[in-house]
């Protein structure tokens, strides 16, 4: 129930950012123009409620609101006299933000069960970079409505090839550490759910062209929203065809 629980707490954010209206969705997101936003929007209250509900009936509170507040602030932001805070456009700081929010909302759900503190580091260092890089792969998506609306994202910024060399070294280092992580004992020896992780990071780095956001190339379009948004569905049911077929239920010690 806290996975599900945590499942319709990151629906509801990302909902939220898509119902909301920004100035360079109207060319990211040109689908998405007519739509009833208001069904959306309730829709994401709903769906948050009955996720916090479901942490809350675990005793984790904070896990619920805090992507959901930051979620509110990067699409929207919050205007106070003359000064307003806006996450979007930030050159790197929105990717760190989300990095930061759903790392930390992951970590302190693991932090229910794990007590072991490298643990809870460790797999908050992994969500942390692979939702960095896949926010900047979107961001690789969004170059020409954030262009036209002047936002400030990485790939906008420095360029893609720059920004894509960077990824890579980053895919390199992150998975290079689960290694090392794996071999001192502070993971378990889950190379499945590892390996997937890597090639799926690095495939849609290396190969990632202006052709693949092609909207006639409709099978990359969708390879890609696969291997990003489905990674961990796919991985665990990797792992759990391979575990079943070779190697049986195994039983892991902390």
């Amino acid at each position: 129930m806290i996975y599900l629980g945590g499942g319709l707490i990151i629906y509801a954010t990302y909902t939220l950012d898509r119902s909301l209206d920004c100035e360079e969705d109207t060319i990211n997101r040109s689908e998405l123009t007519g739509a009833k936003k208001q069904i959306a929007v309730t829709a994401c209250i709903i769906t948050f409620l009955v996720g916090a509900f479901m942490l809350a009936k675990g005793n984790i509170y904070f896990a619920s609101f805090f992507p959901f507040i930051v979620g509110f602030l990067y699409t929207k932001g919050i205007k106070i006299g003359k000064l307003k805070l806006k996450l979007k456009g930030s050159r790197g700081g929105k990717n760190v933000v989300i990095a930061l929010s759903w790392g930390g909302t992951i970590a302190i759900i693991v932090s229910k069960w794990e007590e072991n503190i490298f643990t809870i580091m460790t797999i908050f260092l992994f969500y942390l970079i692979k939702l960095f890089i896949n926010s900047v792969l979107y961001d690789f998506r969004d170059i020409k409505g954030d262009m036209a609306a002047g936002v400030q994202t990485l790939p906008v910024c420095f360029g893609k090839d720059i920004i894509r060399k960077k990824l890579m070294t980053l895919c390199f280092l992150l998975h290079a550490v689960m290694i090392i992580s794996l071999l001192m004992g502070f993971i378990r020896p889950e190379l499945i759910i590892l390996s997937y992780s890597f090639l799926v990071g690095f495939i849609p780095i290396y190969l990632y062209s202006s052709a693949f956001e092609v909207q006639g190339s409709g099978i990359r379009k969708h390879l890609r929203e696969i291997m990003i948004d489905g990674e961990s569905t796919i991985a665990l049911a990797l792992r759990a065809i391979i575990n079943s077929l070779f190697c049986g239920t195994v039983p892991y010690n902390n």
